[in-house]
């Protein structure tokens, strides 16, 4: 290694620089690509304008930073979340883009439907839940049978309408139960019963 050169000419920009201003290439004899990084970088932009995709420029990042493509912000390494097997250790996106997504992946997988779509719902219902009018419009309700959308709730009368199984029978004698009204079955002969109509 001693023998090697402290220099090498770029092929391209004809200037003398240091062994560390160009990528390493082990199929060339001295271990480093014709040309320097500077100019692989713009011969490369160079290459994907001439194919009709778009190069963004390059961003100075300060250390301790991250851009994310985004958003298209440099953010501190706080802003990130730690991913262990990208070269750098931090996830692709910033928090805030990933959490943008990840609430917009859930919806299209689990409903159908967009985050735009979920505003409008929400926006047509004043942001109240569509049953209770009073609590914060948040959970999408849908039929589990169908799967179609029924409409936005809050926490608790989504909760509710799961745990009566969404059975349209058992929440009527429920609102009756809370009237006054107690339903009681009939019995009809020796272990049979019938509950009222």
């Amino acid at each position: 290694m001693s023998d090697l050169p402290s220099s090498k000419k770029c092929s391209r920009c004809k200037r003398h620089l240091p062994r560390n201003s160009f990528a390493s290439n082990k199929s060339i004899e001295d271990g480093l690509q014709s040309y320097c990084r500077e100019c692989a970088a713009n011969y490369y932009a160079e290459r994907r304008r001439a194919k009709g995709f778009t190069v963004r420029p390059k961003v100075e990042v300060p250390p301790g930073h991250k851009r994310c493509p985004g958003c298209g912000v440099v953010k501190p390494h706080s802003e990130w979340h730690i991913h262990r097997r990208s070269s750098d250790g931090f996830a692709a996106r910033c928090k805030a883009c990933r959490a943008v997504e990840g609430r917009a992946g859930h919806l299209k997988r689990q409903y159908g439907i967009t985050e735009q779509r979920y505003q409008e719902m929400v926006r047509q219902q004043v942001g109240r839940c569509a049953i209770c009018l009073v609590a914060k419009a948040e959970h999408v309700d849908h039929d589990h049978e169908t799967g179609k959308v029924r409409a936005v709730l809050c926490f608790n009368c989504n909760a509710a309408l799961g745990h009566f199984k969404d059975r349209p029978d058992a929440l009527r004698r429920a609102a009756a139960y809370l009237e006054g009204i107690v339903w009681k079955p009939t019995r009809v002969a020796p272990g049979v019963y019938r509950l009222p109509s």
